[in-house]
């Protein structure tokens, strides 16, 4: 049976807040898929997807370095700095991505360091998606936990990200799909599709 008959056209949500893994009997040992993006693309929500479909583990890097450090993200930039954020940030990449078979949703600057590239696409198959600018900002407008877009002007900030950061993701990529105009749902089942078409999942 096709991975894809298990991607269902409706799905009831998980918590927001809850990224417990799958049971062990439900992982698969395949290559670790790696997702990147701008906020706001919709990795977390997409991965979780994915993961279910795949019937693999999903991590989101972020939530991961959270319940590590024990604060969040935005607390971690007022303390350390981005600076800090990103050498932290790093460290928990490194761990997280020897997972096998996993889904691991990164955060929008994981691919800002070399370092973090080099481990993305060493360890697994890294996947863009991809959203534009003005689609970012109607995702992420009324968001006031993001650290990066406390700004008199978050559409301005967020093409200034984009420009600096997407000829990066293309560079990790090894998949790009276009998620801006997709449901969550949707953009999980193009991804199995194309997983599948490369065979990256054999």
């Amino acid at each position: 049976m096709s991975e894809s008959s298990h991607c269902q056209d409706d799905f009831e949500e998980p918590d927001s807040t809850a990224d417990a893994a799958h049971p062990a009997s439900a992982r698969r040992d395949g290559r670790p898929i790696f997702l990147i993006g701008m906020m706001g693309a919709g990795k977390t929500t997409i991965g979780r997807i994915l993961a279910r479909c795949l019937g693999r583990e999903f991590v989101d890097l972020d939530h991961a370095l959270e319940a590590k450090c024990g604060v969040r993200i935005a607390l971690i930039f007022e303390i350390e700095g981005e600076e800090g954020f990103r050498r932290r940030e790093t460290a928990q990449l490194d761990e997280c991505s020897l997972k096998p078979g996993i889904v691991l949703a990164t955060g929008g600057g994981a691919v800002l360091a070399p370092e973090n590239r080099r481990l993305l696409k060493e360890r697994g198959t890294v996947i863009y998606l991809r959203a534009d600018a003005d689609e970012l900002f109607r995702r992420l407008e009324r968001d006031r936990t993001r650290p990066l877009l406390q700004t008199p002007d978050p559409r301005a900030r967020i093409r200034e990200l984009l420009a600096l950061r997407e000829p990066l993701y293309e560079e990790a990529a090894d998949l790009v799909l276009d998620s801006g105009t997709m449901t969550a749902a949707q953009a999980a089942r193009a991804l199995v599709n194309k997983l599948e078409t490369t065979e990256t999942l054999s």
